[in-house]
Parts: structure tokens; sequence; C-alpha cells
């Protein structure tokens, strides 16, 4: 007796295969909304969902903190990005180099050594974030 092949046997075949008109000769892969590179060699900064995350969509809020009688600027309100796509260290050396400073990322925030609040926030600005300052 013949029995015709059950389809949707095992879910690893159809995990691998994903894409538009995947397993025909029409199958192309799937591609980032923003840069149209295939989604393994895109660069894109994602959020923990993988959706793209745009620089308008991330209200960033840049405050001054006194740390042991020294001040220091915060940045903080930048969604949390996967670990494959973090841009949060790229943008603080870019921001060591612009402000001649020391700093650090923690916990999702940048932290500048000494007091840039208004500077970064115009840098924020030019750069598509929503940005404000916050506190005194």
């Amino acid at each position: 007796m013949l029995t015709a092949p059950r389809m949707g046997g095992s879910n690893a075949t159809l995990g691998a295969m994903s894409g538009l008109f995947a397993g025909t000769s029409l199958e192309r892969p799937v591609t980032c909304e923003r840069c149209g590179k295939p989604h393994g060699a895109c660069a894109c900064p994602r959020g923990t969902d993988g959706k793209v995350l745009h620089p308008r969509d991330q209200p960033v809020r840049v405050r001054r903190e006194k740390r042991r009688g020294k001040v220091v600027t915060v940045a903080s309100g930048l969604a949390p990005r996967s670990p494959r796509t973090d841009d949060l260290p790229a943008m603080l050396t870019q921001l060591k180099k612009r402000f001649a400073t020391g700093g650090s990322v923690a916990s999702g925030e940048i932290e500048l050594q000494g007091d840039h609040r208004d500077p970064l926030v115009e840098w924020f600005v030019t750069l598509g974030y929503p940005a404000k300052a916050s506190g005194g």
C-alpha cells in the first residue's frame, strides 16, 4: 500500500527555509527594509524583537550627575538592542573622540566624563534622535 508523504512532519526543514518562495527556483532571501541587504549581512540596529530601530523612535534624555565631586554626562533612553547589532560602543567611541574625554557604556546608558550636556543634545538631534536635556 502506498502512502502519501506527510506535509509538515518536521519543522526543522521549514525553519531552514525562510524567505520569499522558499524551496523553489525563485527563492529570495529575506532582506532588511532599511538597507536592502539580506538579514545575515545587515548591520542596521535592531531591537530585541528583530525590528529595525529608527533614531526617531528613541527619545534620548541627557542629564548631568555629580559623582564624588566630578560631573558626569549621562545619555539614556536609547532602546535596548541585541548583542549582534549593539551600536552603543561605536557611538561611545565617536563621542569620546569628538569631546576628547573618557566614557563608558553602563546598563544601556552612555556616560561621558565632564559637562557635555548641551553639545551632546545637539549631536543627537543632528543624528535624528528626539533628544532633550533633562535636569537642571
